[in-house]
């Protein structure tokens, strides 16, 4: 297999679910953490190392691996592997290219980088994708034929679940990175923080399944990922341990995921579940939901302005209110785009820079520094 983002956590359980699957690794890709890298590198022998700065490559420890370097060589990487399977934990739009890659040389893609399917879904909605996000993997099994009324994902809450409203918004990054249930990277725990990520999710699952009946729902214990609303007035849930080993598995070997004793059991005896709404005067941005929904490629937006304003807050330039109220006045101000015209990957890199553009002058407005 192929594996993006190797050194993240999705990256390294992905890789333990690989060695008990006997996958062979042949092509790793990782971005700065090289002492990580060269571990993976001496553990699974990869044929192809791709790293983000050709600066680092001295830092690597020698083997019988071509080297690829940079954007570009993640794509060359990925066209001269020989393996059919693509597995994309990539963080943010960096992520894109790699995905429409993959598909273009007939690989199937594994795909947990959220803004590939954010930025260009209406691109890859009749591909060939297999989601690793826990919260569409439930979704997909909960599924079986029965009429649908409504798909929900669910949401943690993140670090400020049960922050005073009156203080949230001049929170700094070390409190913002205090997710409640676990440790992951930094940019999702942010998203997690503002409910960018379940905007992310809900235009991920629009786009996988079709339908605009999505909603999400705070699930404090992050036991269930995914329930289903059946026309027949049920609705079934999801549940298993959080670690998204389960959505891995299947995705390498459905039939040694579904037969084998590998992923560690969920185990419900201590279960204390309670599902709430997700309030838009703790988390604003979830008033972009239906705007979303009704027009995804506005996810551009999202996304750029997201991921600038993620930028400044861990650079300490921004507070975390400042989040939210740049994506809104982004959302606002590219209103009359005409998305209509984003046929093409071109065509989205050019209104993702803009963005960004736009989100750095808005930012330099107010007052905030960017020397």
């Amino acid at each position: 297999m192929i594996l993006l983002g190797s050194t993240g956590s999705i990256g390294t359980n992905a890789l333990e679910v690989a060695k008990s699957f006997n996958i062979p690794i042949e092509s790793l890709c990782a971005g700065r953490n090289i002492t990580l890298l060269n571990q993976q590198i001496a553990q699974y022998k990869p044929k192809n190392v791709c790293i983000a700065d050709k600066n680092d490559a001295h830092k690597l420890i020698s083997g019988h691996y071509t080297l690829f370097c940079g954007s570009d060589g993640i794509l060359e990487m990925i066209e001269s592997s020989y393996s059919s399977l693509v597995l994309n934990a990539l963080v943010g739009f960096a992520g894109l290219k790699p995905s429409f890659k993959a598909l273009q040389c007939n690989k199937k893609l594994a795909l947990a980088n959220k803004e590939s399917l954010v930025n260009a879904g209406w691109l890859l909605q009749n591909a060939d994708i297999t989601p690793i996000d826990s919260e569409h993997f439930g979704l997909w099994y909960l599924q079986n034929n029965r009429p649908i009324a409504k798909l929900y994902i669910t949401a943690s809450g993140g670090a400020f679940r049960d922050y005073p409203l009156d203080k949230i918004s001049l929170a700094t990054p070390q409190e913002a990175l205090k997710h409640p249930n676990w440790q992951m990277g930094h940019k999702i725990t942010i998203d997690s923080a503002s409910m960018a990520n379940k905007l992310f999710e809900i235009l991920e699952a629009r786009w996988l399944f079709d339908t605009q009946n999505i909603d999400a729902l705070i699930e404090a214990s992050s036991s269930i990922h995914a329930l289903v609303a059946f026309k027949d007035g049920s609705i079934t849930a999801h549940l298993s341990n959080p670690d998204m080993k389960l959505p891995i598995a299947y995705a390498l070997n459905p039939t040694l995921a579904m037969n084998e004793n590998i992923i560690e059991p969920f185990s419900p005896q201590s279960l204390s579940l309670c599902l709430k709404p997700i309030d838009t005067l703790r988390y604003p941005l979830w008033n972009l939901k239906n705007i979303l929904l009704d027009t995804p490629q506005k996810g551009v937006v999202l996304n750029s302005s997201n991921e600038v304003a993620i930028e400044s807050f861990l650079a300490q330039k921004i507070p975390f209110g400042e989040i939210s109220a740049l994506i809104l006045a982004m959302m606002t101000h590219f209103d009359s785009f005409a998305f209509h015209s984003l046929c093409d990957l071109e065509s989205i890199c050019a209104l993702d820079e803009e963005v960004r553009n736009k989100s750095t002058q808005w930012l330099q407005d107010k007052g905030y520094r960017f020397e």
